[in-house]
């Protein structure tokens, strides 16, 4: 974009963003909250974006960080959105408005189950999905860190990420959309904590 001012920015990007936020927001007041957030932080950061071609990519990444900042701040609910805790390639794909029979999103319900199964993986595989998905690492810069080949961090981390997959078909009965998004789940027992 030539010329990029924020003001620019919020003409292009605030309806799609708002849309974005309230997918992943129960709280509309929340959600309008967190998209001034965004924009606070791309006006500060404007000047540090390199390559002006990847600047959707960029204003999307803030905008995942603040929700990702949101969750974790505790002052709200313990699960992060399943398409936020995976990533655009993960288990569950992009967060769905469909519903549970408990009246839920069953891409947010699930993403509750998904805390407790990435903490039942064995060391090596949790620290790769922690690093990456939340922790935001790149699968280079987690090869720097473990002391792995680039090529054995990927396989790492989609080995985890069908650790988590097959877990997950384990313990309920799944039901997605055309998307990839879950619309229904079943747990096969109920009473079983994930």
């Amino acid at each position: 974009m030539a010329g990029t001012c924020v003001t620019c920015l919020w003409e292009n990007f605030h309806e799609p963003l708002e849309k974005f936020i309230a997918r992943r927001v129960a709280n509309p007041h929340d959600a309008e909250d967190l998209l001034q957030e965004v924009f606070v932080k791309i006006s500060l950061k404007l000047d540090t974006l390199m390559d002006q071609e990847k600047i959707h990519a960029w204003i999307y990444q803030i905008a995942r960080n603040v929700i990702v900042d949101y969750y974790r701040s505790g002052k709200t609910f313990a699960e992060l959105p399943e398409d936020l805790a995976e990533g655009v390639d993960g288990v569950l794909g992009p967060s769905a408005e469909g519903e549970t029979g408990a009246g839920g999103n069953a891409n947010a319900e699930m993403a509750g189950c998904l805390t407790g199964m990435v903490q039942q993986l064995p060391e090596k595989y949790r620290e790769a999905i922690l690093l990456t998905e939340f922790e935001n690492l790149t699968q280079k810069a987690l090869a720097e860190r473990l002391g792995l080949s680039v090529s054995g961090a990927k396989s790492r981390v989609q080995r985890a990420r069908k650790l988590l997959k097959d877990m997950m078909l384990d313990c309920c009965r799944l039901e997605f959309d055309r998307c990839g998004n879950i619309i229904e789940f079943q747990k096969y027992q109920p009473d079983k904590k994930c």
